[in-house]
């Protein structure tokens, strides 16, 4: 094959729609752009085999050899070409696939002339720069001067040990990593450096004699530090941890047997950085963000080691299950981040009362466990109990309010009330709801008799039945604004539960036993069935179509009917799909993956936009992500609430907004209730928000009265000192 030429400005056209050729040349001519066409995807190829392109406009859908085939063969030929997929094409499965075969970037037909042009520029320039980068490191491998440079400036500890083991040089980073200086080192053996628990693994590897594949590849060790020259490292006082690769040397020209080990090059990599990602990313998964208590996840898995000891050891231990009084209260008078504040020094005060051994979680909103292991008696966890109580009363000053705090608290002891970890946290769970529907602010250690509180929440299930028998539900709206200039573009549909003796319940009150009863499956119908019959109505009444967004629990999406169901309701209300987008939370997505994706996909074909809720909250990843169908991620309130002052820290939210706006998702935050969140959600380049400063969920009549006159009800603004009381207090008379 000959070698290729290098048009350095040419771009070649890859389309057999002839008009399409045509509108690309002409775009891209009027804009000093040299191009040349091509028909389809064998031409292309044909074509790059003798010349190389810095960049490529590339349609997927093509006779004979397609975009996809065309990507591969250039992949697969290393070519540096950038290829621009330019495809009406607009799956989120063909956008994936192209970026993971090389492409550069994506972009849907039809396009925008603009962002094409801005986008083969960035392509020519990134071309430009791997070729500018290709150069000098062939000038650098030609240069022994410039590659002894690039040895003693690399941020890595560079050495060369003799065939005893000692250094005979190391580079000037050896200063800055472990505060040593050259001339120090040279002649010392490198067992010196190396931590002693470290040595039997260090002398295979960093005086490696092995050459080639076999030869040592990053390999951990950890070095001592020169603790009077650098500064103390955070996870040890003298210890630097390293990624080690080295390779042994061999004069070829020795003649009495072959070649000569003559010592050892090697290379050393700072790893303390990726160690603290590392230890971040674990806390992060075993901990509560807020409080960084240990999460449920890691009580768990403690409880399960203290209940094996247990019975091999025949202790009592005690598990505590404890939920702070009418903290809803605070939450919705003070707001969420005064709220917050007194979740941690409730913590604070929790863990001061706590042996070492023993383990504070928090399960979730104003709900702790505790574990107390190796209990010679129940009555230790009653005195525990006690000292928790009393610290827990005493008055807090949070936010220039004084409040007071109580507790409903039950304990659940091993093995009387359970010898698993779900019987034991059961207990306490009932022994703690007992205690709560007595009198509040106490404790109670579990007994069989209690069970018989259960009867409420069987109750609440029966009450629940006859709802959806009645219908004794409303659905409220609440809007979504644009982030930019604040005009409502969309809505979302929320239940409630209008109970006759109860009033008005919120749906975190009933939703989860719905759920568990699957009564969920004709509260979701009814729901989507009084949208869409709202969304009729405001037609009818000559308002413009606004897209509204509705809550799908995973027991809906597990029936056989779903798909068939959602579609067939829309069909009877005349409602298109694309003003209907289906919510699915980030834990319900992850459930049954593969049926859960084809079904979502169904419906994705008829239009319907596919949300992640509460997105950041569970446990999923990228690799899950890309399955599915979604067209919006919903950030969480919760990391809304995160955001303070106009300038916050780095924080998840920037993380989830960057990554959706590359995977080119839309992304809604949740829970704004302040001008600097908005603002902030708007520097990131978030464009849809919805919560209290724009609005809480409003009635059918509000809703319709809203859109009618297009005015935005808003939250008026109450700082605390203005609140109708200066103590705020919770107590038990």
């Amino acid at each position: 094959m000959s070698e290729r030429r290098d048009l350095s400005e040419k771009i070649l056209i890859v389309d057999d729609e002839s008009a399409m050729r045509h509108s690309l040349s002409l775009l891209l001519s009027g804009a000093g752009f040299e191009n040349q066409t091509a028909t389809d995807g064998s031409d292309a190829l044909q074509m790059c085999r003798q010349v190389e392109y810095q960049v490529m406009l590339l349609d997927l859908q093509m006779p004979g050899a397609n975009g996809h085939q065309v990507l591969a063969e250039l992949q697969q030929q290393k070519a540096s070409t950038r290829v621009i997929v330019v495809s009406g094409e607009t799956s989120f499965d063909a956008v994936r696939d192209s970026l993971q075969q090389g492409a550069y970037d994506f972009i849907r037909k039809p396009y925008p002339a603009e962002e094409l042009l801005t986008t083969v520029r960035n392509a020519q320039a990134s071309y430009r720069q791997e070729k500018e980068q290709l150069r000098l490191e062939q000038v650098m491998h030609e240069s022994e001067e410039l590659h002894r440079y690039i040895v003693d400036n690399s941020p890595d500890f560079v050495y060369v040990l003799d065939q005893e083991g000692c250094f005979t040089f190391v580079n000037d980073t050896v200063n800055n990593l472990l505060g040593y200086n050259r001339e120090e080192l040279i002649g010392r053996h490198y067992s010196e450096l190396v931590f002693e628990e470290d040595l039997p693994l260090a002398r295979y590897v960093f005086n490696e004699r092995r050459t080639g594949a076999r030869s040592s590849r990053n390999v951990e060790l950890r070095l001592k530090l020169n603790t009077e020259q650098v500064e103390t490292r955070i996870f040890d006082t003298h210890l630097l941890p390293i990624e080690l690769s080295s390779v042994g040397m061999y004069n070829a020209s020795h003649s009495d047997d072959g070649e000569k080990f003559i010592g050892t090059y090697g290379c050393a990599r700072d790893m303390t950085e990726r160690k603290q990602a590392q230890e971040l990313i674990n806390f992060h998964a075993y901990h509560d963000q807020l409080t960084a208590l240990p999460n449920r996840m890691l009580f768990e898995d403690r409880l399960g080691l203290a209940i094996a000891h247990a019975k091999r050891n025949e202790r009592i231990l005690a598990v505590i299950f404890l939920d702070l009084d009418r903290f809803k209260l605070i939450n919705d008078t003070l707001g969420h981040s005064l709220g917050d504040q007194v979740l941690q020094r409730v913590a604070e005060r929790i863990q001061g009362c706590l042996r070492a051994e023993d383990t504070l979680s928090r399960f979730g909103g104003d709900e702790f466990t505790l574990l107390l292991p190796e209990l010679d008696d129940g009555k230790d966890a009653a005195i525990v109990t006690k000292k928790i109580l009393q610290r827990i009363s005493e008055p807090y000053l949070i936010g220039g309010q004084e409040m007071f705090l109580s507790a409903s608290i039950g304990i659940a002891l091993f093995p009387d009330a359970g010898d698993t970890r779900e019987s034991l946290l059961r207990a306490a769970d009932v022994a703690m709801y007992h205690i709560k529907g007595e009198s509040k602010n106490g404790f109670a250690f579990f007994q069989e008799s209690m069970t018989a509180g259960w009867g409420e929440h069987l109750s609440l299930e029966r009450d629940l039945r006859h709802a959806v028998e009645s219908e004794q539900f409303e659905v409220f709206f609440q809007p979504k604004v644009d982030s930019e200039d604040r005009k409502i573009v969309g809505m979302e549909a929320l239940i409630r539960w209008r109970h006759p003796q109860r009033g008005l319940i919120y749906p975190d009150q009933f939703i989860p036993l719905a759920e568990e009863s699957k009564l969920i499956i004709p509260i979701g119908d009814w729901v989507l069935r009084a949208t869409c019959a709202e969304m009729r109505h405001w037609h009818e009444q000559g308002l413009s179509r606004v897209p509204v967004s509705v809550n799908i629990s995973v027991v809906q999406i597990e029936q056989p009917n779903f798909v068939q169901g959602i579609l067939a309701t829309l069909a009877e209300f005349g409602i298109p799909g694309n003003q209907i987008e289906i919510e699915v939370t980030e834990s319900g997505i992850m459930k049954n993956r593969e049926t859960t994706s084809l079904k979502l996909r169904a419906l994705s074909r008829h239009g319907i936009s596919i949300a992640v809720d509460d997105f950041g909250t569970g446990y999923s990843s990228l690799s899950y992500l890309h399955q599915f169908p979604v067209d919006t991620l919903k950030i969480d309130k919760s990391f809304v609430q995160q955001i303070e002052g106009e300038a916050p820290e780095a924080c998840i939210v920037d993380a989830i907004v960057a990554m959706g706006r590359g995977l080119r998702l839309h992304i809604v935050a949740e829970g704004v209730e302040n001008e600097d969140q908005l603002n902030y959600l708007k520097k990131i380049g978030c464009s849809e928000v919805q919560g209290f400063l724009f609005g809480g969920a409003q009635s059918v009549a509000q809703t319709f009265e809203l859109l009618r006159t297009g005015m935005m009800a808003r939250v008026p603004s109450c700082p605390l000192e203005n609140f109708p009381f200066q103590r705020f207090q919770i107590s038990i008379p």
